[in-house]
């Protein structure tokens, strides 16, 4: 088959209710040569009938058993056409230069292998929440960042596909994924991210990845591990699912979901009227949650004071 300059891979699972308006800003965008390459990793809801229903042969649908992110995007880099491959998620949407952007920098500068961008988060209704600008923009700056801290985000990057392919998706980082590969390719090229919000980024609790400073001190060791070796093995893999699984209720979910917006109504986009709006749905929940009562008070202090709280103990995404 032809190749394309970009394939945007496209995992999913079970996301009927976001995947349209995602395959709608990916089919809008103002570059043209590429190809959309969606993983179907096993849904069981509405999403099949709904990619279904779009008509552009521009989309290349791939049917798989559930395997995990990891996996289905291993699958993806497999079957891609593209010399570059656009990162995207189901529930997110693009704003539609990102892939001219992108392409342009890494066709301008043939020694990068990875672009990313900043983003703007919305809740789950897609209500604007904040702008997220990544505190590490040039390769010199993304070399001297500490190694615990993810360089990109995930469904915002571009990458050269022989790089990735290369090395693969570790399928035992289980939520880190990402953060494990870039450890791995960053001696293949240089790395840059873009000031300019490329990417809306969806935070909702049916496909919500838990604020990792709620992940029990087991899951820090292994993940703190992996990052410093760059490699996890089965073992360590299935260790941190039963970890994630014992978190992984609907109602743990929605905690955490309702615990973060509060956070980045406090931290990022100061509006503490709507961050007890959401403790207080996280504690209707579970009224035992600590770090719904500990968001409740600090959201109470003065605006400068909680500045000095986030620069001390937050985090910079």
């Amino acid at each position: 088959m032809n190749e394309v300059k970009i394939t945007v891979l496209m995992p999913v699972f079970n996301a009927a209710g976001y995947i349209a308006d995602a395959i709608k800003s990916v089919l809008s965008q103002t570059f043209s040569d590429y190809e959309f390459l969606i993983i179907n990793d096993g849904s069981t809801d509405g999403t099949a009938a709904i990619i279904n229903s779009f008509d552009d042969n521009r989309i290349v649908v791939i049917d798989q058993d559930n395997k995990g992110v990891a996996a289905a995007l291993n699958t993806g880099l497999a079957h891609a056409r593209g010399t570059y491959i656009a990162r995207f998620d189901a529930d997110d949407i693009c704003f539609p230069q990102r892939l001219e952007k992108q392409y342009e920098f890494l066709k301008a500068n043939p020694e990068y292998i990875i672009v990313g961008a900043a983003v703007d988060y919305m809740d789950a209704s897609g209500n604007y929440i904040f702008t997220y600008h990544p505190p590490y923009l040039t390769d010199d700056e993304l070399r001297t960042m500490p190694y615990n801290i993810c360089p990109f985000i995930h469904s915002a990057v571009m990458y050269k596909k022989d790089i990735v392919k290369a090395i693969g998706y570790n399928v035992h980082a289980h939520s880190f994924e990402d953060h494990l590969l870039w450890q791995k390719i960053h001696n293949s090229g240089k790395m840059f991210n873009l000031s300019e919000p490329l990417v809306k980024v969806r935070l909702n609790p049916t496909s919500f990845t838990m604020d990792e400073r709620q992940r029990p001190a087991a899951f820090h060791n292994i993940k703190e591990k992996a990052l410093k070796t760059g490699d996890i093995n089965l073992e360590e893999g299935e260790k941190l699912l039963k970890l994630i699984r014992l978190q992984n209720s609907s109602n743990s979910k929605k905690v955490a979901y309702y615990n973060l917006l509060a956070k980045k109504f406090l931290w990022n986009n100061y509006q503490p009227r709507k961050a007890r709006e959401n403790i207080r749905k996280a504690l209707r929940i579970n009224f035992l949650d600590f770090h719904g009562h500990f968001l409740l008070i600090v959201s109470y202090l003065p605006q400068n004071l909680i500045a000095n709280i986030y620069s001390r103990f937050g985090s910079s995404k």
